[in-house]
């Protein structure tokens, strides 16, 4: 039974939210992953936010440009945790997308992670899956430390071979 849903209004914004299922599937989490459209879908979307919470589903990862209506949609219809992920926009450059999805009204909080932050919004749905779940919440500590480890490898090599090598 998938834990987290994976939403989109087009299918321009599957290289963002690919790089969420990528982060998933690292971890084993189960996921479902739509295109629908809040405002073309109306009530497909509808069906799928209310039901969302029945088909198992514990966190949301919803991905929007330009009025980024989706993840503010998501949240007002699904009662757990909506993260959004701004889309980068041809005209503002993501900017349009992240005011839409910041500035929600009280009481219908969205988390938002960076343009395009597909990865983070991923990471940030498993930290909160793994609040109920020992076995996440052990392999997001060792993901932790081989990130610790590769920024000290990096800096290893920067000392052997000197920081000119770097543009310096």
């Amino acid at each position: 039974m998938p834990k987290v849903g994976i939403v989109m209004g087009s299918d321009s914004d599957m290289p963002v939210m690919s790089k969420a299922a990528a982060v998933l599937d690292r971890f084993g989490v189960d996921y479902e992953m739509r295109i629908i459209s809040a405002h073309r879908e109306p009530d497909i979307f509808f069906e799928w936010a209310k039901g969302a919470e029945d088909r198992g589903i514990r966190v949301i990862i919803a991905g929007a440009g330009m009025a980024a209506h989706l993840p503010g949609m998501c949240a007002a219809l699904f009662p757990m945790p909506v993260i959004g992920i701004p889309m980068h926009t041809t005209s503002l450059g993501g900017r349009d997308s992240l005011y839409s999805i910041v500035q929600m009204p009280s009481g219908i909080p969205v988390a938002t992670v960076a343009i395009g932050g597909g990865a983070n919004a991923a990471l940030l749905a498993l930290k909160i899956l793994a609040v109920s779940d020992d076995g996440l919440h052990k392999a997001l500590k060792e993901y932790s430390a081989e990130m610790a480890d590769g920024v000290a490898a990096k800096d290893r090599k920067l000392q052997e071979s000197g920081w000119e090598k770097y543009g310096g």
